[in-house]
C-alpha cells in the first residue's frame, strides 16, 4: 500500500534549463475508480490492469473489501470477484473515504440498492464539502440517509425498493450523474438525469461495457440527457486502464513553459470531456500534437502527447470550458502566468468546493509568487509575465492539485518555491516526484 510518508510534507522547487525525455502518467483515477465500483456490482471475477495506486483509489478498494467484495492482487493486475447489483452485506465498522469526493458520492448510489446499513467517513477536508447534491435525488429514490448538515459522517440505509427518478440536475456533475445512474441500476423502471451541459461520460462508457441497459447520445453543447432502466445484469470485464490527463496535465504545461523543453507523455486519455486542457493550451499557441491515436473497448480515445516549449499568449477563456478541465484550472494558471499579456477564465465557482478553496488558492498562490491577479465574481484574470519572482511558501492546504502547480512553476521562477502540504499528492499522484524529476524538474523534499 502506498503511504503517505512516501512523498515529504514540504517540497522545494528549483529554476531548471529544460525538461526532455518520456514519461508515463498515472492511470486515470475516475476511470480506476469506476472500474473497481462496476465490477463490484457486477457478476463474475473482473481483471483491472494498470489501476492507479493512489490513496484514493486504495480507499475504493477498502470500502469495496468493507462490503464484503473479494479483491485481489496478482502480477500487478487486480480481480475484483463481484457480488452483484444488491450482494452488498453492512460493514463491520465505518467505511474511510479519506479524501475523495469521487468516491464517497459515488458509492452512495451504489450501495443504496442493497438493504444494508453503512456509514462514511472522510478527513477533514472532506468532510468540508457538500453531499446534498448527491443526498437530494438518491432520497427521491427511497435512500434513507442521516447526517449533520449532509455532510461526512454519513449513514446511509439501502433498499430494496428503489424509485426511478427523472432528475433535472442544476449542476453538471459526473459524480451526481453516476450516483443516480448506479441507483438507477436497481430501480424497477427507468431512471433519467437531465444536466445543463455533458459532464465527463466515463460512467456511460463503461456501463454500456458491463452490459447496463442504459442510453445516451452525449452532446458537445446543450443539455445532456441519459437513461438508464433497472434489472440488467451486469456482466465480469477485463478492463486496461489508460493514462490520466489531469496527471499528466503538470508535465505537459512544465514542458510548454520551460524554454527549451521537449516531452512525450504516452498513453493518455484524451476523451473529449476531459481534454478541455489541450484546446486552452491550443488556444494560447502551444506546440503540442498527438501521436498513436487508438479508441479502446469502452470507447475512450487514447494517444501519446508530444509537447515543445511555447512562447503563450494570454487568452479569454469562457465557462463552456469549465466542467471540460475544471480540475486543471490551477496549472492552467501557472502556465497564464507566464504568458504574454492578460488571460481571463471564467465561470470558476466549482473551484470553491474542491479539495480545498482553488479559487482563493490560485489567486493567493500566484500573488506571493509575485504574479499580478485579479478576481471579478467567478472570473480570474492573470497578468502574464516572463520574469516569475518566486522565493514564496505555498501552504496547498493539502489540496495535491495546488501543491503539483506550484511546484512546476518553482521550474522557472528567479528563486525557488517551497510549498507545504505535499503529503496530499499520493492521493493521485504517488510517483510525482520520481516522474518529473527524471525529465529534468528539481524537486528536493525539505522538513525544516
Amino acid at each position: 500500500m502506498i503511504k503517505k510518508s512516501i512523498i515529504k510534507n514540504n517540497l522545494i522547487s528549483y529554476k531548471v534549463k529544460e525538461l526532455s525525455g518520456m514519461i508515463s502518467p498515472p492511470a486515470d483515477k475516475s476511470i480506476s475508480h469506476r472500474a473497481l465500483l462496476f465490477s463490484a456490482l457486477a457478476l463474475g471475477t473482473s481483471a483491472l490492469s494498470n489501476l492507479l495506486r493512489s490513496e484514493d483509489v486504495l480507499n475504493m478498494v477498502k470500502a469495496l473489501k468493507a462490503l464484503g467484495v473479494k479483491i485481489t492482487k496478482r502480477n500487478n493486475i487486480y480481480y475484483v470477484v463481484g457480488v452483484g447489483l444488491c450482494g452488498f452485506h453492512s460493514p463491520k465498522k465505518y467505511i474511510d473515504c479519506g479524501n475523495s469526493g469521487t468516491l464517497a458520492r459515488i458509492l452512495l448510489g451504489a450501495i443504496g440498492g442493497s438493504e444494508i446499513l453503512a456509514t462514511l467517513v472522510g478527513d477533514t477536508s472532506l468532510s468540508s464539502r457538500p453531499m446534498d447534491r448527491v443526498i437530494n435525488p438518491l432520497k427521491k429514490m427511497g435512500i434513507f440517509f442521516d447526517s449533520i448538515n449532509n455532510k461526512l459522517p454519513l449513514i446511509v440505509k439501502g433498499t430494496n425498493d428503489i424509485l426511478p427518478i427523472k432528475y433535472v440536475s442544476p449542476i453538471s456533475s459526473a459524480q451526481v450523474k453516476t450516483t443516480i445512474l448506479l441507483a438507477g441500476l436497481n430501480a424497477r423502471g427507468t431512471s433519467e438525469i437531465i444536466e445543463p451541459y455533458s459532464s465527463r461520460n466515463h460512467s456511460e462508457n463503461l456501463l454500456k461495457y458491463y452490459g447496463a441497459d442504459i442510453k445516451y447520445d452525449t452532446k458537445r453543447s446543450g443539455k445532456n440527457k441519459v437513461s438508464i432502466t433497472g434489472g440488467a445484469t451486469l456482466k465480469s470485464c477485463n478492463i486496461i486502464i489508460p493514462g490520466d490527463i489531469s496527471s499528466a496535465s503538470f508535465a505537459l504545461i512544465a514542458a510548454t513553459i520551460i524554454p527549451g523543453s521537449y516531452i512525450k507523455i504516452l498513453n493518455v486519455g484524451i476523451n473529449y470531456f476531459r481534454s478541455g486542457i489541450l484546446e486552452a493550451l491550443g488556444l494560447m499557441g502551444a506546440n503540442i500534437s498527438l501521436e498513436n491515436k487508438i479508441i479502446n473497448d469502452y470507447e475512450e480515445p487514447l494517444a501519446n502527447i508530444v509537447v515543445k516549449y511555447s512562447k503563450l499568449k494570454g487568452i479569454n477563456l469562457d465557462s463552456s470550458y469549465s466542467a471540460r478541465m475544471i480540475d486543471e484550472y490551477p496549472i492552467l494558471a501557472i502556465a497564464a502566468a507566464v504568458a504574454k499579456g492578460k488571460t481571463k477564465l471564467s465561470g470558476l465557482s466549482e473551484l470553491r468546493h474542491k479539495e480545498s478553496d482553488r479559487f482563493m488558492a490560485i489567486i493567493n498562490g500566484l500573488e506571493n509568487c509575485g504574479v499580478k491577479v485579479e478576481s471579478k465574481k467567478d472570473d480570474i484574470i492573470i497578468y502574464g509575465n516572463s520574469e516569475i519572482a518566486g522565493g514564496a511558501t505555498i501552504d496547498c492546504n493539502f489540496d495535491h492539485r495546488v501543491a503539483m502547480s506550484f511546484i512546476v512553476l518553482g521550474a522557472l521562477s528567479l528563486k525557488p518555491i517551497k510549498v507545504i502540504g505535499c503529503e496530499s499528492i499520493s492521493t493521485s499522484y504517488p510517483t510525482f516526484i520520481s516522474e518529473m524529476n527524471s525529465i529534468g524538474m528539481d524537486i528536493r523534499a525539505n522538513e525544516q
